[in-house]
């Protein structure tokens, strides 16, 4: 389907050419730009609401700053949509997320527009204020600007980073993109001063008349509105003492003002060019600005899928049987269950709670399930100190974003021993969202942590198993439950939880020809495999190990006695990762045996969905199928010369015995 842009936006290949439109047709772009959004979104799929909300603000950006000598920083990127259309991306925007297509994110790689390549939160501030000091030490004019959302805000980079901006002198601009919601609604208190800033009357008044009483003053015409503005700003204090939030990082503070009046946004943006050093522009937008559904339910159409642009109707899967549900919401639902009986249980997520279904909790037990925020360390941490006090924190981030917190699991949790259990969602290849979300490293840099026991469910019923162990009185040590976006295997799941004996695997079926070894939800695949191969004569056992830490030793011995061929499997990466304890051990107890690691290779794997990328990663059922016929046939290749070897040596041995 060929979707068309509008009148002037087919004209913009780049900024260069937003520049040549006259002030007044900057309405109409914006008009076009967010229906353009609308229109490819709605067919091919892409976080929706976030870049709608942002149309006026990218285009004012692109029209007054010269890019991409000036840098701007997009934090998260969600919102990005706008200015990847108006960079030279227009006419493959339909390839967004999907598979060798463009990225869902500013990607350093793709275009020199993208300046900072994002997928995690809140590192906006710290990377333009990277880039205007060293623009001050190479003596270069351009200008940097971190846009970041004020749920991003709430992270505590951003704050590290303003701190470190107050005192720099550097040159840049920070514009809060206010609008109240990250995925989920914003949390805490910063959102009640953004909110106390927004609302007050008595501020925003007091600051409309100064600019009017400065208006019919007879001063001098070198008294300028940016005069002005600075005059107002200073004033601030003496109406709302909380308006100096900002200033007391010493970064000049100006607004908040509307973010979808393109008018003043582009005069704003041309007066702060003019001031030096590091300032913040508060701006107030809406989450879905311009499309009635997704203003109405923001968390619901952050990314809803494809959809009817003219009803608004999400377009769902339908299917004949019942389908298995999503891992996250069988954690969500056990997590109510187990929390029901136990009183001790409670739940942390930071700022996921849909996306983890951590809502479900915080709707049943609000005062026993807590979102924190975008703040991955602090919900650690958190999380630590209430298990000082006995309580059984489930806390649950995805397995890509646990990676911000790894000192506070080494430091708060692990070296005290604390029973924290972390539920790490998205854990594996996840997707569209590519490379930043990848739940790639999180076996790898856990097993090197003393103290923590890792596991990973093989389907639904196995988590709800490993979760109900996890709240046990004697499971007092930290451990990690870790499992895969999406769907698992199990339609009738909700059965009787049992207790699992903590590094205990087992094993699924015997065989005779070689060893499969499994971690996590990769196990269907090899069993998939398994009986695709057994037609052709080839007899696979199959072990689910369940545990990475401790392992399982005295499977692996079984193992290690039966077979001389080995294959593991894991959705995790193959430097450090399962396979490589298999390797340990084997070492340890000097075992030899020819085995293959399968798993998330050692490079950047980029987007595109789960079955793409496990395929490029050479892990699916497919992959192992052919991994074990060839296995197979190595070792008959072998068997084969090593017979004709022997038979040659013998043949002429006889040959010098003959007279």
């Amino acid at each position: 389907m060929q979707i068309e842009p509008g009148t002037l936006l087919r004209t913009i290949d780049s900024p260069k050419d937003l520049k040549n439109l006259d002030p007044a047709q900057l309405h109409q772009l914006c008009e076009e730009l967010r229906q353009y959004i609308i229109d490819v979104v709605s067919v091919h799929g892409g976080h929706f609401a976030a870049s709608l909300g942002v149309v006026e603000l990218t285009v004012a950006l692109h029209y007054v700053y010269n890019t991409p000598y000036d840098q701007l920083v997009w934090d998260v990127g969600h919102q990005a949509y706008g200015h990847k259309i108006l960079t030279g991306r227009r006419d493959n925007f339909y390839t967004n997320r999907k598979y060798k297509g463009l990225s869902g994110f500013p990607k350093r790689s793709e275009s020199p527009f993208d300046t900072f390549g994002v997928g995690h939160s809140s590192t906006s501030i710290s990377a333009a204020l990277g880039m205007a000091m060293a623009a001050k030490y190479k003596g270069e004019d351009r200008k940097s600007v971190a846009i970041i959302g004020d749920g991003a805000l709430t992270a505590g980079i951003a704050f590290e980073a303003m701190n470190h901006a107050g005192v720099s002198d550097a040159d840049m601009l920070i514009i809060l993109n206010d609008n109240n919601m990250s995925i989920d609604p914003n949390v805490g208190a910063l959102k009640e001063y953004l909110t106390d800033i927004s609302v007050s009357r008595t501020y925003n008044k007091f600051k409309e008349d100064v600019w009017k009483a400065l208006g019919k003053l007879p001063i001098g015409k070198g008294f300028t509105r940016t005069m002005a503005s600075k005059l107002a700003d200073s004033l601030k204090g003496m109406v709302n003492k909380s308006s100096n939030l900002f200033e007391s990082f010493k970064i000049r503070y100006f607004g908040p003002i509307d973010g979808h009046n393109i008018t003043n946004l582009v005069q704003t943006l041309q007066e702060l060019k003019k001031i030096p050093g590091p300032k913040i522009l508060h701006i107030i937008t809406v989450k879905g600005k311009g499309y009635a559904p997704a203003e109405k339910e923001q968390t619901k159409w952050h990314a809803p899928g494809l959809f009817d642009k003219i009803t608004g109707e999400i377009y769902k899967k339908k299917f004949e049987v019942a389908q298995p549900p999503k891992y996250q919401d069988v954690f969500g639902h056990t997590l109510v269950e187990l929390a029901e009986k136990n009183p001790l249980i409670m739940g942390v997520t930071p700022a996921m709670p849909s996306g983890c279904s951590m809502k479900f909790m915080m709707e049943a037990m609000p005062q026993r399930a807590f979102d924190v925020g975008i703040c991955e360390q602090h919900a650690v941490t958190v999380s630590a100190g209430m298990a000082t006090q006995g309580l059984k924190v489930f806390c649950n981030i995805y397995s890509s974003f646990m990676q911000r917190a790894f000192d506070q699991v080494v430091h708060d949790v692990a070296i005290q021993n604390l029973p924290v259990i972390f539920c790490l969602d998205r854990a594996g290849l996840v997707g569209e969202d590519g490379p930043t979300h990848h739940g790639a490293y999180d076996i790898a840099y856990f097993r090197c942590i003393p103290n923590m026991v890792l596991s990973a469910p093989m389907n639904e019923q196995e988590l709800r198993n490993l979760m109900y162990t996890a709240q046990l009185d004697k499971t007092d040590f930290p451990m990690v439950i870790r499992y895969p976006r999406g769907n698992g295997v199990m339609a009738d799941w909700q059965k009787p939880m049992q207790e699992v004996e903590i590094g205990k695997g087992r094993r699924l079926k015997t065989g005779k020809d070689l060893a499969i070894l499994t971690y996590g939800h990769p196990g269907n695949f090899a069993a998939s495999a398994i009986r695709e191969v057994a037609g052709e004569g080839i007899d696979a056992a199959h072990y689910d190990m369940r545990f990475c830490k401790p392992l399982d030793e005295t499977l692996l011995h079984e193992v290690f006695q039966q077979y001389d061929k080995i294959i593991t499997v894991e959705d995790g990466t193959i430097k450090g990762g399962f396979g490589s304890a298999i390797l340990e051990f084997m070492a340890a107890h000097h075992y030899q045996a020819t085995v293959e690691i399968m798993g998330i290779p050692d490079r950047i794997v980029e987007h595109g969905t789960p079955k793409e990328l496990i395929a490029e990663s050479g892990y699916d059922a497919p992959a192992i199928s052919q991994k074990i016929r060839q296995m197979m046939m190595e070792d008959k290749s072998t068997s084969t010369t090593l017979h004709s070897e022997y038979t040659i040596k013998n043949n002429n041995a006889s040959s010098t015995k003959r007279p």
